[in-house]
């Protein structure tokens, strides 16, 4: 899809039906047509427009004579249903900003909330042809996201562990799990974006105003808190597996002993049956209260070995 917008004089932001000067093209899953058309408009290659439709592109920078190519991962979300019941899964997805004749072009996979906040026309000082100023908006909108993300994570974490502690059950085990995975992608990504972010300030080939290079540092240290709480939310969710893991370990230990002990007591009376129950001539096998001794005996042998079990914490 591709959708061209403008801030008017007024503030309003238009929409547009042709590329101009100082506007945002915004490419979302494009087809091939409408990257050629953009291809040609504004002069950049399409190699560079389609860097950000692959899902396992890196985040780069790259920055030609006639365009400037700066390539984040950003976090999504996406639902998927897991025995009939819905949920949301923790993804990361190319994001591509390039900045060309006076023109922003951003490329996603699909439509991303980071940018919807800014076609809602709602966000305050965003101004189109302020190009350095809407691209760093864009990587701060970004790294907020991250640590929105993050905090939903932390609480699922918690209500997820809190079942668990009644029940373990493979469920939320596979939950938590996912969970693990999202943080191994956000952390990844974010490592990524701190790199392209460095550079980014390094570099004297982007021009940025007094204004922007304090915005850009609030994006460093942003991404830099996200980073740190991911790490944390990762050890304590890997403690979590492990010491839950032990839990059930240790469990089913517990419920092996006690069956191994009562198969060791119900074996006592069996084995006297047997013996009874051989075609061969036995000790009072034929006194009238021959049945009831025996039955006494087995009884009382296998109390005198569960008791003993008792003792030795065995049962």
């Amino acid at each position: 899809m591709l959708e061209i917008f403008k801030t008017a004089e007024t503030g309003e932001l238009l929409h547009l039906e042709k590329i101009e000067k100082d506007c945002w093209v915004s490419l979302t899953s494009p087809s091939f047509q409408e990257l050629e058309s953009v291809a040609q408009a504004t002069c950049v290659e399409m190699d560079a427009l389609r860097a950000a439709l692959d899902d396992e592109e890196r985040a780069r920078m790259e920055l030609e004579d006639n365009y400037h190519l700066i390539l984040v991962d950003s976090p999504e979300t996406e639902k998927e249903v897991v025995d009939s019941l819905e949920r949301s899964r923790y993804i990361t997805m190319p994001l591509a900003i390039i900045t060309a004749k006076d023109i922003v072009i951003t490329v996603t996979l699909r439509e991303t909330p980071i940018l919807q906040y800014f076609k809602s026309g709602r966000t305050k000082d965003f101004f189109t042809y302020k190009k350095t100023r809407f691209i760093l908006q864009i990587f701060y909108r970004v790294a907020t996201v991250y640590l929105q993300y993050l905090r939903g994570i932390n609480r699922e974490s918690e209500q997820l562990e809190d079942r668990l502690k009644e029940s373990q059950r493979n469920r939320e085990i596979m939950e938590m799990h996912e969970l693990e995975k999202a943080l191994v992608y956000f952390t990844t990504a974010l490592r990524s974006n701190e790199a392209v972010f460095e550079k980014l300030l390094k570099t004297e080939k982007v021009k940025r105003y007094p204004e922007d290079e304090d915005l850009l540092e609030d994006i460093i240290i942003e991404n830099r808190q996200a980073l740190e709480m991911a790490n944390i939310y990762s050890g304590i969710l890997n403690s979590t597996m492990d010491t839950f893991s032990s839990i059930i370990s240790n469990n089913l230990n517990v419920v092996m002993k006690s069956l191994a002990t009562v198969t060791i007591v119900m074996s006592i009376p069996t084995m006297i049956a047997s013996f009874y129950g051989m075609n061969v001539p036995l000790p009072g096998q034929n006194h009238p209260y021959g049945f009831a001794a025996v039955l006494g005996t087995a009884v009382l042998l296998a109390s005198i070995v569960a008791i003993i079990f008792r003792k030795k914490d065995l049962f």
